[in-house]
């Protein structure tokens, strides 16, 4: 994945792994299955994230940055700024917002998942910062120059198999 499709790709991922979230957050995590369940459900939100970041040797960090990382930024941090301790700014203002929009329910279930969420935020920044492109470089050295050690010794052997008797055939 190149450019532009890498951010979506990675816009598709935070998607994907925040509604993973969700569905884990409404398994009972009181019973063993159901621990289970909603923690394998949460390893496959990580495997989402890791699968998105296949790609080829080039990018565009801008794109990344701008349609991957800005709404991931918004979405986590409306979760995080809302299920902030009592009495922290904007709390109450975020949760507010979160009713009229009728979203409350989502936001409450999401913030199961507090550190995972802050974790995705981190490690789709973190996607921005892609490495810069292997460069190809011809290679320095004259081919045909390097054939002529070879050349001279098979002409040597060559020359010691023509010289050499041969044994007759029986």
């Amino acid at each position: 994945m190149i450019g532009m499709s890498r951010a979506g790709a990675l816009l598709l991922a935070s998607a994907a792994a925040g509604a993973l979230l969700w569905v884990a957050a409404q398994f009972g995590r009181q019973t063993t299955g159901g621990y289970w369940a909603a923690y394998a459900v949460v390893g496959a939100a990580g495997l989402v994230f890791g699968v998105a970041q296949i790609r080829g040797r080039t990018g565009h960090p801008l794109a990344v940055f701008l349609f991957a990382f800005l709404p991931v930024l918004i979405v986590g941090g409306w979760v995080l700024l809302a299920l902030q301790p009592p009495g922290s700014h904007g709390r109450g203002q975020i949760l507010a917002w979160s009713g009229h929009l009728g979203i409350t329910d989502v936001v409450r279930d999401l913030g199961t998942w507090l550190g995972v969420i802050a974790f995705g935020i981190g490690y789709t920044l973190g996607a921005v910062f892609e490495p810069a492109p292997v460069r190809r470089v011809a290679p320095s050295y004259d081919a045909e120059a390097a054939d002529d050690p070879l050349t001279a010794e098979r002409r040597e052997v060559d020359e010691r198999e023509v010289s050499r008797p041969q044994e007759p055939v029986r």
